[in-house]
């Protein structure tokens, strides 16, 4: 009995001092967690898209309510037409975190889902017994490219579900019955949550074939029919699949969305980003060579992704480069002249490996959230003032049939759902707008008019005139403003970031 309980003692002690000591994704992410919400600006700069808008509003209605929207709430030019909130999940989760802690505790959760896609890329570098020092000296890269998407949108929780569907692929060589019900459950959350749940029945299929014809190769079969048919448990059962199958096939609307179109790899500051790509394609070449089939295959899909659509380069880096990272080691394995490096390195992986420091991560929450609760972050924490017409917002009268960007579609929503009373002076009212980024809504024709309308190209005023507006919110810089004002609309107001003009007579 002694000698029992001495076991049990030893283990709390192990434990106690595991949990004590972080280890290198726990520090990184921590890292991360503070560089994105302070150094970044991330109070800020995670709200530079005006998407978040629209996700917290749809979140809060449907707590409110207990029913998901399906038809537009939002727009004058669709109200009433269906309309899938695919990310419904995502949204609840952060409509509630905004009722108890608004923006800033939305800023923190997505710092903190950022700051758990890198503690999980640190771990599926484990998984693939990739070089300890040769993953630090990729993490700059990681950044570097994730950054370019650090927005406070569901794309960022996206992430941390592919980056976990892979890990638990490396992780689990024999899928059983238990393996299947954890794969249906996290695919049919997946579902709920981000569109690109689609990638999960992609990556166990990819596994299957790496199986041979062993009982491995028949567990993933299993798993990937299992990735493609519980995510049938959403709220819109198979229309999710055609809408989303519509929407991503569709070249003529996604080509009018920037964030679908390639990167710019003459942009200031890209270096890092094409040698995440040259190493995501490097590493995927050096695993065909090496018989790892899955990894080539998985290198091949989203170093293309990452070419086609600015938008799928951080899942390169997120992916590719563990992938690269365990290519490289592996050569290096092969070569005589490195195994003091290789010996070094094992020594600071088995350091590691014995340290865990997660009894930290709630201080780290907590002392960053209390950061951004210092009244100058605080004030500035937001849709920020130079991008967002923040101080115009009050000048537009009740009932206008108003004209604005997409840019500032999701912003108006959010404003103008705001509860609560409203400040005398204020119209009472929610703005109805004419056009936001739900780009699937909307369709490729309305995109094209709108482009024509806003670069007021042939046959622009024939479709602007068709929607009666009486008054229009523009960015200073768009062209449309003298426009307008050659046809007698007048400025109401003017600041540094936009102008409302107001039609004759109104």
């Amino acid at each position: 009995m002694p000698v029992r309980f001495g076991w049990l003692r030893r283990g709390l002690h192990d434990r106690l001092w595991r949990s004590l000591r972080p280890d290198l994704s726990l520090v990184a992410a921590s890292v991360t967690f503070f560089y994105c919400l302070f150094l970044f600006q991330g109070y800020q700069k995670l709200f530079r898209d005006s998407d978040a808008g629209w996700h917290i509003r749809t979140g809060e209605a449907i707590l409110r309510t207990g029913v998901l929207p399906r038809t537009d709430p939002y727009s004058f030019t669709r109200a009433g037409q269906p309309w899938f909130a695919w990310e419904w999940g995502s949204d609840v989760i952060v409509g509630a975190i905004h009722r108890t802690l608004g923006l800033s505790g939305v800023a923190l959760f997505y710092g903190t889902a950022i700051a758990a896609g890198v503690w999980l890329w640190f771990r599926l570098h484990w998984a693939l017994a990739a070089n300890f020092p040769i993953a630090c000296a990729m993490a700059p890269l990681l950044l570097s490219t994730c950054n370019i998407h650090w927005l406070a949108r569901p794309h960022v929780i996206g992430w941390l579900w592919v980056v976990a569907a892979v890990l638990y692929a490396e992780r689990v060589k024999q899928v059983g019955v238990r393996q299947l019900l954890t794969i249906a459950a996290f695919t049919a959350l997946w579902a709920n949550m981000h569109a690109s749940f689609f990638l999960a029945p992609v990556i166990a299929l990819i596994y299957a074939g790496a199986g041979g014809r062993g009982p491995g190769a028949r567990g993933w079969g299993w798993s990937a029919l299992l990735a493609a048919l519980a995510p049938l448990l959403n709220p819109y059962g198979y229309h999710l699949y055609t809408h989303v199958f519509h929407y991503l096939t569709d070249s003529e609307l996604l080509s009018r969305i920037g964030e679908f179109q390639s990167f710019d790899f003459h942009a200031a500051g890209s270096g890092q980003i094409i040698a995440t790509v040259i190493l995501g394609i490097a590493g995927g070449a050096l695993a065909l060579t090496q018989g790892r089939i899955h990894h080539f295959v998985l290198a091949m899909l989203f170093s293309t992704m990452g070419l086609r659509s600015a938008r799928a380069l951080p899942l390169v880096a997120l992916l590719l480069l563990p992938i690269a990272n365990a290519g490289i080691t592996r050569c290096l394995e092969a070569s005589p002249w490195a195994q003091r490096f290789l010996r070094y390195s094992n020594r600071l992986r088995a350091l590691d490996a014995r340290m865990s420091g997660l009894a930290w991560a709630p201080v780290v929450l907590f002392a960053c959230f209390a950061l951004l609760r210092v009244p100058a972050i605080q004030a500035a924490t937001g849709f920020p003032a130079d991008q967002f017409p923040v101080a115009a917002y009050p000048h537009i009268p009740e009932g206008a049939r108003l004209f604005a960007p997409d840019k500032f579609g999701g912003y108006l929503i959010y404003r103008s759902l705001a509860p609560g009373p409203r400040p005398e002076g204020t119209r009472p009212a929610p703005v109805k707008v004419f056009f936001d980024g739900r780009s699937d809504l909307y369709g490729a024709e309305f995109l094209k008019q709108y482009a024509r309308m806003t670069q007021v190209r042939p046959g622009w005023r024939e479709y602007w005139d068709s929607f009666g507006f009486t008054h229009a919110l523009l960015p200073n810089d768009y062209s449309l403003i003298p426009a307008l004002e050659q046809l007698g609309w007048r400025q109401v107001y003017r600041d540094g970031t936009a102008t409302l003009l107001a039609r004759s007579g109104t």
